[in-house]
This record gives C-alpha cells, structure tokens and sequence, in this order.
C-alpha cells in the first residue's frame, strides 16, 4: 500500500496512495447499488402502550398523587415531631408544613367546584386565617401552647374534611335514589 516515490527532491519519504481496488465481496455489496443495509431496514417499534390503556391516562399523571402522598408524610412527620417534644432541626419546618398543608387540604377538598388557581389561593389564605384564628384563639383564652395549637389545627382540619366527606356520600346517595326511582317502572294494576 505505501510506495516510495522516487521523483523529485522527497524522495526519502513514504507516501500514501490510492487503496487497492475493491475486493470481490465489496463490490457486491447492496449497498454499492442503493439498497439498505440491514439495520436501516429496521423499524422503530413503538412502545407497548398497554400500560396507557391500563391506567387510561399519561404517565406524568402518575407524579400528583405521589408527591400528595409525600406532603402528607412530611406534614405528619411535623405534628409527630412538634408534639413529642423532638430536639430535631427538621421539627420547625415540618410543623410549619403541617399547620399549612392540614387546613390548606381540607379548604381545598371543600371547594372542588373552583378552577385549580383560585383554589390553591384560597386554600393557602384559608389555612393562614385557620392558623391565625387558632393562635389568636389561643392567646385570647390565656392558654397558649405548642400542642394545643397543633391539636386545634388538627381538629379544625379533620372536622372540615369530615364535613366535605359526609356531603359527597349525601349527594351520591341521593344520585343512587334517584336514579332507582327513575329506572323503577310503576306496574298498573
């Protein structure tokens, strides 16, 4: 493949030609006439989509209740570690997620019928003016503590989201009623 050139002044340097003709599989090959190679023959298979079907919604959806599920333990994790008492650096800021997230959850699960925004507005203002009462509560009556108010935001937040609670399965029952009576044909007699 190297040939040494004998004309002209470089004559003791090797230089580089031309590659050899090609062999006899190389210029066979379908690729010399256009055809595809194998591997651009192959097609893209689309993933299986039955997981989508499954579920019948997209995977970021999947991303909501898992990320409702962690503020729940992080608020949780709050109100355990604000009334034991807990010598911890993480015991202010999760109580402070809690005493926001508890009553937010449940003023927010109270107004289903508002678009997402105006909801999430009024669920953080309502759980500020929860908060708020409670401390101004508190301090009216004398008897402020830690653990009363982590109790009282408690409760106040479990009573509103037993109400939410209660008024769903009135209004499904009543659609249960309704619905019978509608399907219910009066026999002439």
């Amino acid at each position: 493949m190297f040939e040494v050139d004998q004309e002209g002044p470089m004559s003791a340097y090797r230089v580089l030609t031309a590659p050899s003709p090609l062999r006899d599989i190389e210029a066979r090959h379908p690729a010399l006439r256009g055809a595809k190679s194998p591997m651009q023959t192959i097609g893209i298979k689309s993933p299986s989509s039955d997981s989508d079907k499954r579920s019948g919604q997209d995977p970021g959806r999947d991303l909501v209740p898992l990320l409702a599920g962690m503020a729940v333990a992080v608020a949780g994790v709050g109100a355990v570690l604000a009334l034991v008492d807990a010598d911890s650096p993480l015991r202010g800021p999760f109580t402070l997620f809690f005493l926001l997230v508890a009553p937010g959850a449940a003023i927010g699960a109270a107004l289903r019928g508002l678009d997402p925004f105006a909801r999430t507005v009024v669920s953080v203002a309502g759980a500020i003016a929860v908060d708020l009462l409670v401390a101004q509560g508190m301090l009216a009556v004398h008897r402020w503590s830690v653990h009363g108010g982590i109790v009282a935001v408690t409760a106040i937040s479990s009573l509103v989201l037993l109400l939410v609670a209660v008024r769903r399965l009135r209004k499904r029952m009543g659609k249960i009623r309704s619905s019978r009576q509608v399907t219910a044909k009066p026999t002439k007699t």
